[in-house]
């Protein structure tokens, strides 16, 4: 079992940067492939970026891709998501989970932590 905690979000201006960290713990960090959840206002969530257990490999969804890079640092026990050039429709919670599997469904992760909140807005 693994927890997670998010920080990191809070409020950004369109076109700039935000980075968001997951610390994890209680068990073996690079054991697991780590995700990065948004839950936008009014719909579900929805995966952003996956990175595979060595941080060899990463994933995004199209509409992020170029301009968010997800992470790791087995070291650290921490997964990073920088988002560069944040758009409005960016906005939202953003949750990290811990999962056995290369994917970007949500139900594929068994562990999640509490969520950070991401507002962007000039």
């Amino acid at each position: 079992q693994v927890q997670l905690v998010e920080s990191g979000g809070g409020l950004v201006q369109p076109g700039r940067s935000l980075r968001l960290s997951c610390a994890a713990s209680g068990s073996t960090f690079e054991q697991y492939v780590m995700g990065w959840f948004l839950q936008a206002p009014g719909k579900e969530r929805e995966g952003v970026a996956y990175v595979t257990r060595n941080g060899a490999m990463t994933y995004y969804v199209n509409s992020m891709r170029g301009r968010f890079t997800i992470s790791r640092d087995n070291t650290k026990n921490t997964v990073f998501l920088q988002m560069n050039n944040v758009k409005p429709e960016d906005a939202g919670l953003y949750y990290c989970a811990a999962g056995q599997n290369n994917a970007m469904s949500a139900a594929k992760y068994s562990y999640w932590g509490q969520g950070t909140q991401v507002t962007v807005s000039a």
